[in-house]
């Protein structure tokens, strides 16, 4: 069951979002037929949504909008979230197939290119409020971190994840933001730089059974 959950430290220096979107991953790759570059790459952003919309969104009317464009093969990848956490989104070519990278790994980076990340804030009001950074990775979670710190000026640690099986299927997906608030410390930026260098990637976690909470 795909589940997100948010939390803030004790002395609330420390605001958390976590999310596992194994089903909802699973839907969209099913409606949109993508394969598993594209997969990644759409699953990671429409995680990215939920959080977002549930971490900067008040109103049920209200929306996020993240868009990549980048000049790879898989041209937009489009998310919109919303207050609860919905979201919907589309990549505009499905049907990407690449090599792993040198990681191993899916080339989500590879598919997307070079170009800019945007994210647009509906809050209802007459204008929406629109932040843009050029892409640093491809990757997703990096190029949203630096849209945090550019457009937002929120210190924030982003890990988003996709397995997809050989089936085209997903076996785990889901991901966490994590934000430094007003008052923190740099003995506590210490301690989490320290923490996301040890700790295993988002899917590992979820494919052995880590819950939200933990």
């Amino acid at each position: 069951m795909d589940i997100l959950k948010r939390g803030t430290s004790m002395d609330g220096t420390i605001r958390v979002y976590a999310c596992i979107t194994t089903e909802l991953v699973n839907k969209a790759q099913k409606i949109h037929n993508t394969y598993p570059v594209a997969t990644a790459a759409l699953g990671r952003t429409l995680t990215a949504a939920a959080m977002m919309g549930a971490s900067g969104l008040k109103n049920e009317e209200d929306s996020i909008t993240i868009q990549i464009k980048g000049d790879g093969p898989l041209g937009f990848v489009v998310a919109v979230g919303e207050a609860d956490a919905n979201v919907r989104g589309y990549v505009q070519n499905p049907y990407v197939d690449r090599p792993l990278n040198a990681k191993g790994k899916l080339d989500v980076g590879g598919a997307v290119g070079n170009g800019y990340l945007s994210v647009v804030r509906d809050l209802g009001l007459k204008e929406p409020y629109i932040g843009q950074v050029p892409l640093v990775s491809g990757e997703i979670a990096e190029d949203i971190t630096m849209y945090y710190a550019q457009s937002e000026q929120t210190p924030t640690a982003t890990g988003l994840g996709v397995l997809v099986d050989t089936d085209n299927s997903v076996i785990a997906a889901g991901g966490f933001l994590i934000q430094l608030m007003p008052g923190a410390t740099d003995e506590t930026a210490k301690k989490l730089e320290k923490i996301l260098e040890d700790i295993p990637p988002v899917t590992t976690m979820i494919h052995d059974g880590i819950s939200v909470d933990d």
